[in-house]
């Protein structure tokens, strides 16, 4: 994770089923539903100022994380959520079994 986000607090927006990152006056989000242990990351959005400067993975790792920290299974819909647990496998340990790749 790019250190510029490190210590952004990761904002989690029950109202709206939202994750949030605030940066630089701009906010991206994960958008969620929540079912008990299961967390069902729906879509990630990145405000244009902020694409391809690392927001979205930083804030995707801190959605993990926090999912982690709260043990729960997660169900990744967004694609660009799926995208980044291919690049860090390390995190197949938290989604649900039928939505982990064959040799995951």
């Amino acid at each position: 994770m790019n250190p510029a986000y490190q210590a952004l607090p990761l904002l989690d927006n029950t109202y709206d089923q939202q994750f949030e990152l605030e940066v630089a006056d701009a906010t991206a989000l994960v958008q969620y539903q929540l079912h008990h242990q299961y967390l069902s990351l729906i879509h990630t959005e990145v405000p244009a100022a902020l694409q391809g400067q690392g927001v979205g993975s930083a804030l995707v790792e801190k959605v993990l994380r926090q999912a982690d920290e709260r043990h729960l299974t997660l169900i990744p819909l967004c694609p660009f959520v799926a995208r980044y647990l291919h690049q860090h496998p390390e995190w197949y340990r938290l989604v649900a079994p039928g939505y982990r790749p064959a040799n995951a």
